[in-house]
């Protein structure tokens, strides 16, 4: 890639090389569980290998980098928050859920086999993120900083909070109280885990202490602003486009930011939420022409 990369070019490349490292990892990390049986095997491969983008494991391993790291104390982690984001993809799609059929663009684990064998498979992945990140030399510090962010105060709790939110506009004072409700589920479901991919690659580098919180903040601002998009394409893309069914959030009455403000109020919180980790990338020291900032120039645009 040429020193006159534009943004595009950059956060291209940066995603290309980040999905190569995590694909290959992901792939290796699977020979540990060769001993467990073959249908709880093909429905752990089956949902982790599915594809994406991988931007999770990608943000451990660049803020790994950032912080002085290389990517061999960062591929546990990656590895880990991969399996703890492919798990809770696993389970939000069971009808007891949101009810899909497709994840990234080909059947979900509950189509593909049972309902009992997806749960399973979604356990197995969370419980081997955990045994993974046990064996890092910063076991104690990233496996805190892991559960915090997947469980009850975090994507789990998010969860319980996505399907039991109002999404009735009379249930508020005004539109701004129900984007306020909408934000909590955000912050606790897709934030968390944002925020922990940044923090995690940090302490496996070697980051310091003081420098830790700002990419916890940058972290948490890019999640809101990947939910806050997310929400928008949800209305606007297609299922070729998206690999999942698209209109389920309305269709199911979730709260989103949509559904609180209309296009046009969670277009304008979009464009807030990428201010703020925009901020959030300076007080890093990773101004105009990095990929932190790249990034969220993307994710903004997505939307429209």
């Amino acid at each position: 890639m040429g020193l006159q990369a534009g943004p595009r070019e950059r956060l291209d490349e940066w995603l290309r090389a980040g999905l190569e490292w995590v694909e290959s990892s992901l792939n290796e990390s699977l020979q540990e569980v060769e001993s467990a049986p073959q249908q709880l095997q093909a429905a752990m491969r089956h949902a982790l290998m599915a594809g994406g983008k991988r931007l999770r494991p990608t943000l451990v391993r660049y803020f790994a980098a950032v912080a002085g790291g290389d990517d061999d104390c960062a591929r546990t982690p990656a590895i880990a928050i991969e399996m703890v984001h492919t798990y809770s993809l696993v389970h939000d799609d069971l009808p007891c859920m949101d009810d899909d059929d497709l994840r990234r663009g080909i059947p979900t684990v509950h189509k593909r086999w049972d309902e009992a064998t997806a749960v399973l498979a979604g356990d197995a992945l969370l419980t081997q993120a955990f045994a993974l990140l046990a064996q890092h030399e910063d076991a104690a510090a990233l496996v805190e900083v892991l559960a915090e962010a997947s469980g009850p105060v975090g994507m789990v709790g998010g969860q319980v909070l996505d399907l039991t939110v109002a999404l009735d506009p009379s249930g508020f004072d005004d539109a701004k109280a129900a984007a306020r409700a909408v934000e909590e589920v955000h912050s606790l479901k897709t934030a968390a885990l944002f925020r922990a991919a940044c923090e995690l690659g940090w302490i496996a580098g070697g980051g310091d202490s003081a420098r830790r919180v700002a990419a916890r903040t940058y972290g948490h601002a890019l999640g809101l602003l990947f939910q806050a998009t997310d929400d928008l394409i949800d209305v606007t893309g297609s299922a070729e486009g998206l690999g999942k069914t698209p209109g389920k959030d309305a269709a199911l009455q979730r709260p989103t930011l949509v559904a609180a403000l209309g296009m046009d109020g969670a277009r304008e919180r979009a464009q807030a939420l990428a201010t703020e980790a925009r901020e959030a990338a300076l007080a890093l020291g990773l101004d105009e022409g990095t990929v932190a900032v790249d990034l969220v120039s993307h994710l903004l645009n997505r939307a429209h």
